[in-house]
Formats: structure tokens, C-alpha cells, sequence
């Protein structure tokens, strides 16, 4: 199991590793990395998508006008209105100096053709410390556009209340048989089972993609089959399986009266009130529901299972997450590369992961200390498979992220069937193959 661990901690995308980043680590600090230089009273624009920008990164952008003189003006979008509105700007020519956009090496073209809307960041000083495995999802035909500012290091699992589950006499379950069992216990002692928010529109899909590794152990090569189009989404049961069985959580009322318009921000309140046992997670978010039940909880009253879906039990990993890319058309680029530079020094990270729970690290080795919790690593040591998201691996599955969600929604309220959502991926995938004029869909 000891081999576990450095296989999780080293190459597992955890940042602290000495493989990780593209080059020699030599971070140095804020006063040394940051120019005081730069035109004063110059205010770059930084357009993000709800929840890719914390309250943590704003009061750095503060530090940093006081720095450099340069203000920073941060845009927040709803995410299912993001994307639409930034390629709008984008292809108007009126984009903002930083744009946010998921990873992933398969869509930076066809998403957000990133090598005409964004700047060459492959020489920048941050370069050399930055993870690599997250390095490689911010390019593009050997050139770097991106900088990855969110904890990769690990990623959404089921968190669960220990005290609840002993209060009912409920185990953690290790099988999705043995999910349902928990949950109709607990819903039948009048505790809401599972928080999944489905308001925000992105949440809910977490459950069919987040088990790519499953997928690859059950069906081996099948992300190469649908990567080569050999395939289709809709061809493989295990895929309607699992979205038949996240149907029926939501059918039997284990997500609650009102998980159409609930919210990832009130997570935290929710799980803290001990109105709900469960929700899909990140570690670092025990924290924040610890600080948030007022000393009713602490972090050791929470633990930690994957999401059960298709008896899952191989270790999610995620390189890719939300980044941060300087418009190509921007005026103010040297302004917005100073910006990069100085959210990605050892102080700056050391102050994320300081000052928001959700961050335990993030993926640059520039010797800042990380916040694992021992239960933490302790659950990564505990898996002897893990596996890559399916958005992470698969072409042309991450860009339609939001209307697959809108497609599960439409099969919660019984407008479509998992056949049905299938169908719609296959569609959308095979139109950006083509768009990218794409061999293997000719």
C-alpha cells in the first residue's frame, strides 16, 4: 500500500512532487517575483464562470493593485451562462485580458480556439515550477496557453457525516445496492440523504463522468474506441446504466424536494445543519462545513467514499480544472502576465491555501506547504486502481458539459430517457469532431 501512496502523491497530480512542472523549480517569492513596475492606474478584466474565482484569489488581486498599481476588475458569469458569452466576446474582438476555460488538451482548439485567442505563455517564470500533468491539459501542439488555478491535487468524492450514519446504524456502503440501502434508512429516519445541487448546472453531471476509470476497468480500451470514433456513447450499457441509476436516486427522493434549483454554494450551510448526510465533495470542503456547523462538527466527523455509481471503486484523478488564459487581443497583456506571475509565487499559493477551504493545494511546486489532512491521504492510499475523469480523456465530452446537464435534468423531470441523453452526446460530439475537421469522424 506504501507504493499506493507515492503512485497518488508523485504522479497522481498531486504538485508537491518533484516530477511535477515543466521545468527546474526556482519560485522565489512576492518581492522578488512580482514588478513593482507596470502602467499605474491600469485596470485588467478577469471574466470567470461562478465558483472558478474565491473570495481568497480577489483579496490577492487587492495585494496586488497595492504592488503594482494595476487594478483588477474580476467579471463572474453563471455558469450556464459562461461560455456562450465569452466566445461572443471573443469572436467580437471585445474579450476581457484574462479569460477563465477548463483544461484539456482535447478541446483548447475546438472550445475556445485558444491558439488564436490567447497569448504564449511557455517562457514565463511560473513556468518552471508548474505541475506537469497540468501543463500538458493548458497546451496546445507543444505551446502553453494556460495557467491552472485550482486544487487538481484531488478530486469530487461522496463526504459523508460519520455522526449521522452511526446515529442510524449505517456503515459507509460499498456498492450502489448498498447506497440505496443507506439512503432509504436514512430518508425513512427523516434525514435528507444526499445534497446534489442541481441549480448550478454542472454539479449533477459529476455523477456519470467523474467514474472514467470505472468505465476503462469494466470495458477495457473504451477510451480509445470513442476517441478513434470506433464507438459510440450510445453502444455501451455501462453508460445507460449509470445514468439510470443516478436517475433513480433522484426518482426515489434521495437529492430532496428541491434539488432542481439547489445551489453548490450552500453545500457547506446545508451539510453543516446536519439537514443532509451526503454530498459530492472535494476533501477540502470538510473543513468549511466543519468551520460552518459553529463547532456542532469537526473535520473527523466526516469521512469520505467514491461515488457509488456502477459499484465503483477506482480512484477519480483530475488533472484539469478551471485556468486562467491572457486574451491575444488584449491591450494590457504584460499588465495580465504580472497578474499570472504573481498569483502563482510561493507566498501567493501559500495564502490560497491558507485562506480557502477548498484549496489543499494547487498544482505548482514552488515549495509552498500543502494542507492535507491525514484522513485525506490516508482515503487517496486506501485505492489500488485509480483512473482519469472521462472529461479529462474523452474528445469532445467536456465542451458540452452544461448541455448534458440540461440533458440529465430533462430526463429527472421525465422529458427524456438515458437512451435519449446518449443519443445527444454522440450528436453534439460528432458536430465539434467535425467542426475540427477531425480523421476519425470522416
Amino acid at each position: 500500500m506504501r507504493k499506493r501512496i507515492v503512485a497518488v502523491v508523485l504522479s497522481g497530480a498531486l504538485a508537491v512532487s518533484a516530477l511535477a512542472g515543466c521545468g527546474n523549480s526556482d519560485s522565489g517569492d512576492k518581492a522578488s517575483n512580482s514588478d513593482k513596475g507596470g502602467k499605474k492606474d491600469t485596470t485588467i478584466s478577469i471574466m470567470a464562470s461562478q465558483d472558478w474565482v474565491y473570495d481568497a484569489e480577489m483579496e490577492l488581486g487587492k495585494q496586488f493593485e497595492e504592488e503594482t498599481g494595476i487594478k483588477v476588475d474580476y467579471q463572474i458569469v453563471p455558469s450556464d451562462q459562461y461560455y456562450n458569452l465569452l466566445m461572443t466576446k471573443l469572436n467580437s474582438g471585445e474579450g476581457p485580458d484574462i479569460f477563465g476555460g477548463q483544461s484539456g488538451s482535447y478541446d483548447l482548439v475546438s472550445q475556445y480556439n485558444i491558439q488564436e485567442n490567447a497569448v504564449d505563455l511557455s517562457d514565463e517564470p511560473w513556468m518552471k515550477y508548474y505541475n506537469k500533468l497540468s501543463c500538458e491539459q493548458t497546451s496546445a501542439d507543444g505551446v502553453n496557453y494556460g495557467a491552472t488555478y485550482f486544487d487538481t491535487t484531488t478530486d469530487y468524492y461522496m463526504v459523508y457525516n460519520k455522526k449521522i450514519f452511526k446515529d442510524n446504524g449505517i456503515e459507509a456502503p460499498s456498492t450502489f445496492a448498498d447506497f440505496e440501502t443507506v439512503c432509504q434508512k436514512l430518508l425513512d429516519k427523516g434525514v435528507m440523504p444526499v445534497y446534489e445541487p442541481v441549480g448550478d448546472g454542472w454539479h449533477h453531471v459529476m455523477w456519470f463522468c467523474e467514474i472514467g476509470g470505472k468505465y476503462e476497468d469494466l470495458i477495457p480500451g473504451i477510451v480509445d474506441k470513442l476517441n478513434n470514433n470506433e464507438i459510440k456513447f450510445a453502444d455501451v450499457p455501462e453508460f445507460k446504466t449509470a445514468l439510470d441509476q443516478l436517475n433513480e436516486l433522484a426518482q426515489k427522493g434521495y437529492f430532496g424536494d428541491n434539488y432542481l434549483s439547489d445551489e453548490y454554494a450552500d453545500l457547506p450551510a446545508n451539510m453543516a445543519a446536519g439537514e443532509y448526510a451526503m454530498a459530492v465533495c472535494k476533501p477540502g470542503s470538510i473543513k468549511e462545513i466543519a468551520d460552518a456547523s459553529g463547532g456542532t462538527y469537526t473535520e473527523d466527523d466526516f469521512g469520505m467514499f467514491l461515488i457509488p455509481t456502477l459499484d465503483n471503486n477506482v480512484l477519480n484523478e483530475h488533472p484539469c480544472g478551471p485556468s486562467r488564459f491572457i486574451y491575444s487581443g488584449s491591450k494590457h497583456i504584460d499588465e495580465a502576465k504580472q497578474y499570472l506571475k504573481y498569483i502563482t509565487t510561493k507566498d501567493s499559493l501559500q495564502y490560497m491555501i491558507d485562506n480557502e477551504a477548498k484549496i489543499e493545494n494547487l498544482p505548482y511546486d514552488a515549495g509552498q506547504k500543502p494542507a492535507y489532512s491525514e484522513a485525506t491521504q490516508n482515503f487517496l492510499a486506501s485505492f489500488d486502481k485509480s483512473g482519469a475523469v472521462f472529461q479529462d480523456t474523452i474528445k469532445y465530452l467536456n465542451p458540452q458539459w452544461m448541455e448534458l446537464g440540461q440533458d440529465i435534468v430533462s430526463m429527472f423531470i421525465g422529458d427524456m430517457t438515458s437512451d435519449d441523453v446518449l443519443k445527444q452526446i454522440d450528436t453534439r460530439r460528432a458536430t465539434q469532431a467535425e467542426a475540427a475537421g477531425d480523421e476519425a469522424w470522416k
